[in-house]
């Protein structure tokens, strides 16, 4: 009777299990957020106007993400009216995809013209992440100046080192120049984040479905338990027609 009892439980929390993954699978695609062009634009506009927060040399970018978020979710709830909501890393990972292509319209413009970039969110963000090497340097030091720190880098007094001369090597007919390289390297570090940033928040999600799977096989196997019947708790069994001494 033990036997029998187990097969039937087990078949019971498998069918029930399977429903409740299917179940968690569905509710997790409706809570998923979808990036509208209007919840983008809101984005582009609360990620640009704390550029200067982010630019800081030390910044907790987790609390900064999570600022965006609450903005970004205030803006559409004010808008539409209803309970949505955007996390912190799903801002990072959207952000960080928009700066990729931020950075080939980039290029585009400088070979061929800002008129040859057709993409929407450009002029918007190339007003602010386009500014020149020299503007930012002239702010950072504009910011030093007055501290303390800025006062301890003027009153010292650098020796320049310069570079050995060296025999100059023919170039190739098929090398890339290092500005190329430089730009082909930074855009696989870009590649490696944005792969991080989504396979960190794919291990979260499965994490969370783990655990909604246990709990909902543990409630189940607290509501669904078979009662042994009276007869089978007896260690030897009666025959009908003798009494039981």
């Amino acid at each position: 009777m033990e036997v029998i009892e187990s097969i039937v439980t087990d078949a019971i929390e498998v069918e029930d299990s399977t429903t409740t993954v299917t179940t968690l699978e569905t509710e997790k695609s409706k809570t998923e957020f979808v990036w509208t062009l209007q919840a983008t634009w809101h984005l582009v506009h609360v990620r640009l106007d704390m550029d200067p927060e982010f630019d800081q040399p030390v910044c907790k970018k987790k609390k900064l993400w999570e600022t965006v978020a609450e903005r970004v979710t205030a803006k559409l709830r004010a808008e539409e009216g209803t309970d949505v909501s955007v996390k912190a890393f799903e801002c990072d990972l959207k952000w960080r995809n928009m700066l990729a292509t931020y950075r080939k319209n980039a290029e585009r413009a400088k070979r061929l013209g800002t008129n040859s970039v057709h993409w929407e969110f450009f002029k918007e963000m190339h007003e602010v992440l386009g500014r020149s090497y020299e503007e930012v340097e002239a702010q950072r030091k504009a910011k030093l100046n007055g501290t303390k720190l800025g006062k301890a880098i003027a009153s010292k007094r650098f020796t320049p080192i310069l570079p050995t001369p060296t025999a100059t090597a023919p170039q190739l007919p098929n090398t890339r120049p290092p500005q190329d390289l430089l730009q082909l390297y930074l855009e696989l570090q870009e590649r490696k984040l944005n792969m991080w940033a989504q396979q960190k928040a794919l291990e979260e999600r499965k994490i969370e479905a783990i655990n909604n799977l246990a709990r909902a096989i543990t409630c189940l196997s607290q509501n669904n338990t078979i009662p042994v019947p009276k007869e089978c708790l007896t260690d030897t069994p009666v025959s009908p027609g003798i009494p039981r001494n």
